[in-house]
């Protein structure tokens, strides 16, 4: 049994082969992930049903499992206010800078072969893709174990 919150085998699976520099997809009910995702990306399909599990829910998890060097968000055209969820990932990833990429940006971006991993989500909130670029893991001792 493990002592980690996270169980999800193919989560832990994609993470565990994932290095510094790789690439986690969150994403909403609405993003394309047959089609907009990397060659190599393991993808996982956390959607039952409409707005059971977010993107929210999934990072807070995450956040405790993996260390974040940098995020993007998707943001909507020029002109729409931002959406929600983008306020609500800044608070969460804080201080971990948070760039936005437009929606064909955030694509090309999702293509990237440094995709690892994409947890397809059945977040309804427009606009609540998160990319994700995992850091590096702080350099332990032995007497801190």
């Amino acid at each position: 049994m493990l002592l980690t919150e996270l169980l999800h085998p193919g989560i832990l699976e994609a993470l565990a082969g994932a290095g510094h520099g790789a690439r986690v997809l969150l994403a909403d009910g609405h993003y394309p992930a047959s089609t907009a995702t990397g060659p190599r990306t393991r993808t996982v399909h956390l959607n039952l049903a409409p707005g059971l599990l977010d993107v929210t829910t999934v990072l807070d998890v995450l956040l405790r499992a993996l260390p974040v060097e940098a995020a993007h968000v998707m943001v909507p055209p020029e002109g729409e206010p931002e959406p929600p969820a983008i306020a609500e990932y800044r608070s969460m990833l804080a201080p971990v800078p948070v760039g936005t990429l437009g929606r064909y940006e955030f694509y090309d971006a999702a293509r990237s072969p440094d995709l690892a991993l994409a947890v397809v989500t059945a977040d309804i909130r427009t606009y609540a893709n998160l990319l994700l670029t995992i850091g590096v893991r702080a350099e332990e001792t032995l007497e801190s174990r």
